[in-house]
């Protein structure tokens, strides 16, 4: 089995622009970014996705992103930050290794990561889905 590329940047065997680290988690600047300053939050030890990363590794990701992005704001001078995480391939996750992205953002910068078309639900249909979220079945 080949490891993952965020696998082998956390053993050191990739290097990278680290920003900081603990005994769980990694944050360095990615390589191909959005923008300048775009970094990434990884665990150390491999969770694919969502769907299996533990809750304490989660937290500490949440918590270190909060840091990691008001660092970025102010030494960037950013007017805000986006954070984004995919899981799946549909949804846009490229690597395989549960990652945090936070990328700064500016006045007129023309990202734009809102979708074209949004849909319009009644609230009938909202709480249709919301009651199929609390029950945890498919339709």
């Amino acid at each position: 089995m080949q490891t993952c590329i965020f696998c082998k940047i956390v053993k050191g065997e990739i290097d990278s622009a680290k920003i900081c680290e603990d005994e769980d988690i990694l944050a360095f600047l990615d390589v191909n970014p959005i923008a300048i300053g775009h970094c990434l939050v990884v665990p150390k030890k491999h969770f694919e996705n969502i769907f299996d990363i533990e809750i304490d590794i989660l937290q500490k990701i949440a918590v270190g992103a909060k840091h990691i992005a008001e660092k970025v704001k102010k030494s960037l001078a950013a007017d805000g930050i986006n954070l984004l995480q995919a899981n799946g391939p549909e949804a846009g996750q490229v690597i395989s290794h549960f990652h945090l992205h936070i990328i700064p953002r500016f006045k007129n910068d023309g990202l734009n990561f809102h979708p074209a078309q949004r849909q319009k639900l009644t609230i009938e249909e909202l709480k249709k889905i919301a009651l199929r979220f609390r029950s945890g079945q498919a339709e």
